[in-house]
């Protein structure tokens, strides 16, 4: 997926690992996670939502079906 920022500069998750897209689980997600035991990083499902941080700006986008929920800008 490729998204421009607001302050212009092009995001994008094509590559991959990359520096744009976090992997953010809820504490009960995570506990989930944690409890299946023994296992292979292929058996953890992606997080509910995307979470993305633009390297210029340091905005956060949270997106969810590809759509973004929530935009989150830097105090100074």
């Amino acid at each position: 997926m490729r998204f421009q920022c607001k302050c212009g500069n092009i995001l994008s998750d094509s590559l991959s690992p990359n520096d744009i897209e976090l992997r953010v689980y809820t504490d009960k997600e995570l506990d989930d996670i944690i409890n299946m035991g023994e296992i292979d990083s292929v058996d953890i499902d992606y997080p509910n939502r995307d979470v993305w941080i633009c390297p210029v700006c340091k905005r956060i986008y949270v997106f969810k079906d590809g759509k973004v929920l929530y935009n989150y800008i830097l105090e100074k």
